[in-house]
């Protein structure tokens, strides 16, 4: 029997072995290294081990001593140790402890899809400590998150690390507070395996997917590439989105509107005209769908006379939104602060896990950041709604607290809405312990919070209605206003809407003079006709794509962000400021999955697959017999595309340059963070550059083309292609324009301006674009 000796650094014959048990009972073999008398060390059971008994449990229990907890990340750590005080060791896993090889599907399709684990080589001395660690103690308090992954964790720890089962307790709090640490600690339970087996079930699935269809794509398209049973139907709805554009039609249409004024004008500081729309002819919906429609009743409307037909006044409540879940804090983030789904959620994980807010210690700002649900615990509610009173007036708080009904598919309506774990902590008494970044993410979800937790907005309503009449028609104008007579949870946040959505106010705006009546004669000061062309649907965004995928029901709060994440790393997916566009690419392999997997690809199988896995969580199903189902149809697609899908090999791209290095020719590769430029002659030579993308302007130094950089952290910049040689950078967007002033450049100070980098002159953006394109040559 050979084992390893550390002080000859190659395997040698075990001398004297005695067959041992480890402190766990774990049976081994020790003995000495027959050169350097080195004591040698061998786990496995082995002949010489029969008849021997291992120490009991019982045994083993008497040597144990303290608690260990462990959590996910080092941050968390610190936080709950300081909770728990010097009685618990707090240890991290750093996230996963096992997950499937790399190398290999990992999972036994024949024997009931059994997953093949392991620890990967940068998590052994990781797991070699808290095995140590778990020997010896006399409790295991197993604290990850509060959702699947988390239990998967935790069971993963039991498993890696050989800790007697009968000794784990798992702990799940909602925030890492005192007293809801306390709370968690007094009442542990067992692992929950319905959990555990929902998300092995998730994992396996998407193996066998993702390790299927990838290399089916390297052979038949080009390497890099990816499929995923998520990836890939996010990727049809930005692909067919695109296609809706590329279809679309503009259709003219027209709307008329007119000022009117009182016939007998009234002494008043107030406005005396006011604009209405006009809504029906002769009781019917107008259709004017071409100017040469809308001249004759343009004509037609000069000589009528009008008067007010009917005057309605009422009072509208406008409710605040739910406090924020996963994909609503993703979505809000990404309009109002501008964060990819990925920063907001490593963000949030920063509050959640603890900051140092100079109380001693790190302590946690916000709830679990991965959750769909919006309950809020009782404590809470409670707490915000004495901050209301007392801060903003009783009229601002509720008589009954709010209730928020959970809108996404499947939630888990255990969990809490993400919230501040304090409401006393206003975004200002944190702004010093917090960088720029946290503080603004912070702020909004205090703000939100808040404002779900206060009396609605109240307006006061009006509408007027203008007949005209001619000898042949009877035409309908309406003006609609409303005011603003109790602002509410407006004090405090103001939902922001996609660039395509409409406000709840914005048709609201008209200023309606006060002393309009019924039956008043009105004199017509202007007709205002005005020609439309209907617009295509916009590009997803990321928030847009995030709202799309929930109210499909697809994927979990956990998974939209690396979603989006994978689309774009793989280049299928692009983002052009915040909308997201399909690449060549990302179409070409969209069109050959729906081709030959329109099930996989097929949005209301994916989201069906998603409530599957949600009762395996809830104990409903069993995993196993879920994988069958699927696998089986699945493997035999797999089968006949590998038959029938064409060989387009999509090779490199030449870029017509020759390498500097070797002569041959340059091309276009992708990588695992996108597109870069190396050697046609890969692997005998390795030479490479960035790929830089150009925007069509010249630097204002040396003339060199300015293109699109980034950051380590991924911000973009925009520089010069001769950099090292010329250092010119920009944060913000170069115009191709030149300054009307002074000729220099011009770049994009905000969304209504533009500004000068030479002379600080600023114009407006609108004119700068549209004269711009004016010079742009046909």
């Amino acid at each position: 029997m050979e084992a390893y000796c550390v002080k000859c650094k190659t395997k040698r014959e075990i001398v004297d072995p005695q067959a041992v048990f480890t402190k766990s009972g774990t049976p081994a073999t020790r003995g000495v290294c027959p050169i350097c008398n080195t004591t040698l060390f061998r786990m496995g059971k082995t002949p010489a081990h029969q008849g021997l008994q291992p120490p009991s449990p019982e045994e083993r229990k008497k040597k144990r001593s303290g608690k260990l907890v462990i959590v996910e990340s080092p941050a968390k750590a610190r936080t709950v140790g300081r909770f728990l005080g010097k009685d618990f060791t707090v240890k991290a896993s750093v996230g996963h402890v096992r997950d499937l090889l790399r190398s290999q599907l990992s999972v036994d399709v024949e024997n009931n899809f059994t997953p093949k684990y392991r620890v990967p080589n940068e998590k052994r001395a990781v797991v070699k400590e808290l095995k140590g660690l778990a020997d010896s103690a006399a409790e295991v308090y197993l604290a990850t998150d509060p959702d699947r992954e988390g239990e998967a964790i935790a069971w993963h720890l039991i498993e890696s690390a050989d800790i007697d089962p009968k000794i784990p307790h798992r702990v799940v709090f909602h925030e890492i507070t005192e007293p809801a640490v306390a709370e968690a600690f007094s009442h542990s339970r067992d692992i929950d395996m319905d959990l555990v087996d929902a998300q092995q079930a998730r994992r396996v699935l998407d193996r066998l997917v993702g390790y299927s269809l990838s290399p089916l794509l390297w052979r038949k398209v080009r390497g890099r590439l990816s499929a995923g049973r998520v990836q890939s139907v996010a990727l049809r709805l930005i692909v067919e989105r695109e296609r809706e554009i590329d279809a679309f039609v503009p259709q003219e249409y027209w709307s008329i509107g007119a000022e009117f004024r009182p016939e007998v004008r009234q002494p008043e500081s107030g406005p005396q005209s006011f604009i209405a729309r006009l809504v029906k002819i002769n009781d019917a919906d107008p259709v004017l769908d071409r100017e040469e429609t809308v001249k004759p009743i343009l004509a037609e409307l000069e000589t009528a006379a009008y008067a007010i037909g009917k005057i309605k006044r009422g009072e509208r409540r406008r409710n605040p939104s739910a406090p924020f879940i996963t994909s609503t804090l993703q979505q809000e983030a990404s309009r109002r602060l501008g964060y990819t789904a990925r920063r907001t959620m490593a963000l949030a994980q920063q509050l959640y896990e603890g900051i140092d807010i100079g109380q001693g210690g790190t302590v946690g700002l916000i709830t679990y950041m991965r959750t769909d649900s919006t309950n809020i615990a009782q404590l809470a509610q409670d707490e915000a709604r004495q901050f209301i009173s007392e801060r903003y007036g009783p009229k601002f708080m509720p008589e009954q607290p709010p209730k928020y009904k959970t809108k996404a598919v499947g939630a888990q309506e255990a969990h809490e809405a993400i919230r501040p774990t304090s409401v006393v902590r206003q975004p200002d008494s944190l702004k010093e312990y917090l960088n720029r970044d946290q503080y603004r993410l912070y702020q909004l979800i205090w703000q939100r919070f808040v404002a779900s937790q206060m009396s609605p907005a109240l307006y006061d309503t009006l509408s007027v209605e203008v007949l005209g009449k001619t000898a042949a028609n009877m035409y309908m104008f309406r003006a609609t206003g409303s005011m603003v007579i109790f602002p509410g949870f407006l004090i405090v946040y103001e939902e922001a809407r996609d660039e395509d959505q409409k406000s709840e106010d914005e048709e609201e705006t008209t200023r309606i003079p006060s002393n309009l009546s019924e039956g008043q004669a009105q004199r017509l000061v202007k007709l205002l006709p005005e020609q439309h062309f209907t617009q295509p649907p916009p590009r997803y965004s990321e928030a847009t794509l995030v709202r799309a995928l929930e109210e499909y029901g697809i994927g979990r709060p956990s998974t939209y962000a690396p979603i989006l994440g994978t689309i774009q790393q793989r280049g299928y997916v692009v983002r052009d400021g915040k909308r997201l566009i399909p690449t060549e690419t990302g179409v070409l392999v969209n069109d050959l999955l729906i081709e030959h997997f329109p099930d996989i690809l097929n949005v209301s199988f994916t989201a069906q697959m998603e409530a599957e896995l949600d009762r395996i969580a809830s104990g409903e199903l069993e995993w196993v017999k879920v994988m069958r189902e699927f696998y089986d149809p699945f493997a035999r697609s797999v089968a006949v595309a590998e038959e029938k899908m064409p060989e387009l090999n999509v090779g490199p791209e030449p870029i017509g340059r020759q390498c500097p290095e070797c002569g041959h020719e340059l091309v276009i590769r992708w990588g695992r963070y996108g597109k870069f430029i190396s050697c046609s002659n890969f692997p005998n030579c390795r030479y490479t550059e960035a790929w830089l993308e150009k925007i069509g302007v010249n630097c204002p130094k040396d003339g060199g083309d300015i293109v699109i950089r980034k950051t380590r952290k991924g911000r973009i910049f925009y520089g010069c292609a001769n950099y090292p040689n010329c250092d010119f950078t920009s944060w913000k967007l170069p115009l191709g324009r030149p300054c009307p002033e002074c000729g220099g450049l011009l770049v994009v100070a905000d969304k209504q301006n533009a500004q000068c980098l030479q002379c600080e002159e600023r114009f407006p953006l609108d004119q700068v674009v549209v004269d711009e394109m004016a010079d742009a040559p046909s």
